[in-house]
């Protein structure tokens, strides 16, 4: 198993849309997300700063594979139509990312 955390902004008048959203998240972006090897998945929001601070486990062997899969998927991609206008993606990501992907520095079990 292997933790991935992530930060990405939120505008701030998208915020009520977004928690309508997640409130129910549509049922095949979850399937696909097991079927992806993602499990213990969570999104935090920090306000007034307006940050979306999100963490999962995965438990696959190939995460650039299931990663691809889930991107291909069209209801995975419909979902991220709908989301993705809310969302604010910081300038200091790196190239190719959409959420800011965040190393471990501290676990404790």
């Amino acid at each position: 198993m292997t933790r991935y955390a992530s930060v990405i902004g939120i505008k701030p008048e998208s915020i009520a849309e977004y928690k309508r959203l997640h409130a129910a998240v549509w049922p095949d972006v979850l399937k696909q997300l097991k079927a992806s090897n993602i499990s213990n998945y969570s999104i935090y929001l920090k306000e007034p700063e307006n940050l979306l601070f999100s963490y999962f486990e995965y438990h696959g062997s190939d995460y650039e594979a299931d990663m691809a899969a889930m991107a291909a998927d069209p209801r995975t991609q419909d979902w991220w139509a709908v989301c993705k206008p809310l969302q604010s993606p910081l300038d200091t990501r790196n190239d190719g990312e959409w959420w800011a992907e965040m190393p471990e520095v501290f676990h404790m079990d």
